[in-house]
Formats: C-alpha cells, structure tokens, sequence
C-alpha cells in the first residue's frame, strides 16, 4: 500500500494494470456484442431487436446501479467491492458461454455482467484519484484507464468479430471471464487505502427511486417502434420517478440524513458541464457502433470479421489520440481538447453519412471512423479529470458513482436512440437517420463544451482525509 499522500511510485504501474484491464474488458462487453448480432439471432433464433434489447439493458443496469455501486464502496470498502464486481461479472459471462437462449443470455449479460460492472467500476476511478495523489501521475493513470476504456470499446468489434468468426460467438464470452480471472489475480498487489466502514449510512429507497427512473425512461425509448402511447406513458412515468428521487435526497438532506447522492455535487458548473460532455461523448460511441455495425450486418449481409475490420480504422483513431492526450494535455486546455474532440466527430459523422452513401466499398467507412475515433480519443480524460478533480477525496465514491452513471447512461441512450430509429426499418434511409441523430448530439456537445472555462481548477484536495 502506498504512504499517506504519496504517489505509488515504481509500484504503480502494478496498481494501475488491474484497474485499466477492468476498464478495457467492461467497455469491451458493451461493444464487441454488436458485431455478433446475427450469429446471436440466429444461434437464439432471435431477432436484431431482441439482442438490441440485451445489449440496451446492460448498459442501461450499469447506468442505475452506477451510483449505489460508488456509495456501497464506503460501506464495504474498495477494493472489496471491486473484487465482488469481478466476481459477478465472471459467473455472468460464464453464463452467457452456455446460454441456451435469449432469456439466458440476458440474465447472464445484461443483468450480471452488468451487475458486476456497476459494483467494479467505481472502485476503479476512487482507487485510482486515492492512490495516485500528485495531480501528474493521476492525470496520467486516468490517461491510461480512459485510453483502456476507449480502446475496449473501439475493439470490441475486432476482437468479437474475429473470436466470434473463427470460434464462436460463445467463445468471446469465454475470452471476458479469462481476463476477469486475470484481473482478479493480478488484483492482489491493490491495498485499500481507507477501511471500510460497515456502519456508513445507505439510502435504499433512493436507489430504488434512481434506478427505476432510468429503467422506465430507457424501456420508453425501447417502445417508440412498437407503441406510441406506452413510449409516452413509460416516459412520463419515469420523469415521475426522477422527480420524486430529486425530492427524496433533498428531504434527506433537509433532515440531516446522508441521501444516496448528494446535491452538493450539481453545485459546481464545471464539473456539471464536464457530465454532460461525458454522456455525449459515450452516446456518440456507443451508438456509431451499434448503428454501422447492424448496418454492415443486417444491410450490407457482412459477417462478425468483416464488420469487425471496418472498425479498424476508429480503433486506430483513438489508439492515435489516446496516446498523445498527455502531451496535448501540456500544450492545450482541457476545454480545447474537448471543443475540439467533439468538433471531429461531428465532421467525422458527416463524412461517414456522405460516403457511404455514395460507395457500396467497405472502404468508404474507413475516413469517417477515424475522425470520429480520433475525437473520441483526444476528450475522453479531459472530460473525466474535469468531473473528477473537482471534489476532494471523501467526494469520490459520490462523483465516481455519478461520473459513470451518467457515462453509461449515455451509452444506453446511444444505442437506444440511434438503434431504434434504424431497427425500425433497417435500409439506407434509416442509417443516414440514425447518423443525422448521433451528429446533433455531437453538435450539442461542441457547444456545451465551448461554455466551459477556459482555466479549469485542480482538485479541491489532494490528500486523504482522516477516517473516523
């Protein structure tokens, strides 16, 4: 374990493998299934819809349960949570391996492994702001934990498709529950830097509010192919939900309970602006894969490899970017580096609607993922150092809860949204909507992003608090 204050040093490149592999293998799961649609539909016998639905609601039990998951680490500790997370996450892609159909692998998929991931991915982000204290070696480790997270997530269709062509769709849930069994091992060089502690206070009710406010909201979405009535009942329903979540946590505090989130952390505009740039850029994301992945597959007629390989060049991308993000981080702001991440985006989904209309060539896909993988890349840990920094270290289980909520909500609503518009009718007409759709949310991003400040401040704290 590391000295009071101090950086891990030499050891923190053995700290740092566990928690950056976690990140890999989590985004991983939430993109490699969407080069594997037909094998899955037609293995389940299935539609593109139902493992739509599957691949919706991991994402969607990762958002919910994303903020419980970052409160119950003060009450169980860190690294016990994270170990625990691991766990679920490994029974569930063992699961799924053997799933005889979609109801299994929903259970498997989309109910554990998302489970898994809620409870691990928290203990990531406060491990790693607790452990690495000097503000370079954390921007750095973010740098190499959002770059892990990012090139899962761009490779996951590579790595799928090839695992899912070669072997079997099956097998690439055998690949996640082998590199869980790693990350455990390699787990044990990871020492809690604060105990647990088994008497902090959890607001289940408003867990259970929080988590059925965004279930309803995304099961909305879900329905606007089938009926427009239950999309508007579900949605208002959820909004109700939400608004009595708000109003619970603020009675709570009111009352001097501790809520499951505090409402401190909307007081800050930065950081705010930081969450709202963090759901888009993980929306754009997921839903550029999930949309030209179902469009190359069920469209085009191409297999898990060949859709796999049109990825290449976003994975490229953002391996490009990532990579150099701390050395742009030297010479350029955060809030540069995010206004101009979403600014290639946008110019990257333009250029993928006006080529590939034009061209029947698998090539044609290749300039547009790139500029969008290179985008993605250059803003994912500005974003994510914005929202971090801002709160001192007792804040982190909160914010860490919070920050990846919100990212993973963006992912749901990425392939919700875009997906549902081009599983509606599955022809060009409905790629290039789908598309048009991710662009204004880029657009939207871009400007929320120039509002930030051009002078963004360090963490509040950067020692750890004593614990009572």
């Amino acid at each position: 374990m590391t000295e009071h204050g101090k950086s891990p040093g030499p050891a923190g490149g053995r700290i740092l493998a566990p928690l950056a592999l976690a990140q890999f293998i989590c985004s991983f799961a939430g993109s490699n299934m969407n080069v594997m649609i037909k094998d899955i539909g037609h293995d389940l016998d299935t539609t593109v819809q139902g493992v739509q639905v599957a691949i919706t609601m991991f994402l969607l039990v990762m958002a919910a349960l994303m903020i419980p998951g970052g409160k119950l680490t003060d009450r169980l500790g860190r690294k016990r949570c994270f170990l625990a997370g691991l766990a679920v996450y490994g029974v569930g892609a063992s699961l799924c391996a053997a799933a005889p159909g979609l109801g299994v692998l929903i259970l498997g998929y989309s109910v554990l492994e998302g489970i898994g991931t809620a409870l691990l991915i928290p203990p990531v982000y406060i491990l790693t702001t607790l452990l690495f204290t000097e503000l370079t070696s954390r921007a750095r480790a973010f740098g190499v934990i959002m770059a892990a997270g990012g090139v899962g997530a761009a490779a996951g269709p590579l790595i799928g498709g090839l695992i899912a062509t070669t072997i079997s769709w099956r097998a690439a849930f055998v690949f996640q529950a082998l590199v869980i069994a790693l990350i455990i091992a390699l787990s044990r060089r990871i020492a809690d830097p604060l105990p647990p502690d088994p008497a902090h206070p959890f607001d289940v009710r408003g867990a259970v509010l929080s988590a059925g406010g965004l279930v309803l909201i995304v099961m909305g979405i879900l329905a606007t192919d089938d009926n427009a009535w239950l999309t508007l009942a579900l949605l208002s329903v959820g909004c109700l939900v939400l608004a009595w979540f708000v109003h619970w946590i603020r009675s709570e505090e009111r009352a001097g309970a501790e809520p499951l989130l505090s409402t401190s952390l909307f007081r800050d505009r930065t950081a705010n602006l930081g969450l709202v740039t963090q759901n888009l850029q993980w929306l754009l994301l997921m839903g550029t894969s999930f949309t030209v992945a179902t469009y190359l597959q069920v469209v085009r007629g191409h297999d898990a490899i060949q859709t796999g390989v049109v990825f290449t060049a976003a994975t490229l991308g953002l391996l490009v970017s990532s990579l150099a993000a701390e050395r742009l981080a030297e010479r350029r702001s955060q809030r540069t580096l995010i206004t101009a991440g979403f600014a290639l985006v946008l110019v990257g989904i333009g250029v993928l609607i006006a080529m590939v209309a034009g061209s029947p060539d698998n090539w044609a896909f290749a300039p547009g993922l790139l500029l969008i993988g290179l985008g993605l890349g250059v803003m994912l840990t500005p974003s994510v150092n914005v929202v971090q920094s801002a709160f001192p270290e007792d804040q982190q289980g909160e914010i860490s809860g919070l920050s990846r909520s919100v990212s993973n909500l963006g992912s749901t609503f990425g392939t919700a949204i875009a997906g549902t518009i081009l599983v509606a009718d599955l022809s060009d007409h409905a790629y290039a909507a789908a598309m048009a759709t991710l662009a204004f949310a880029s657009l939207i991003g871009l400007v929320t992003a120039t509002r930030l400040p051009r002078t963004i401040p360090a963490a509040v704290s950067t020692s750890l608090p004593p614990r009572p």
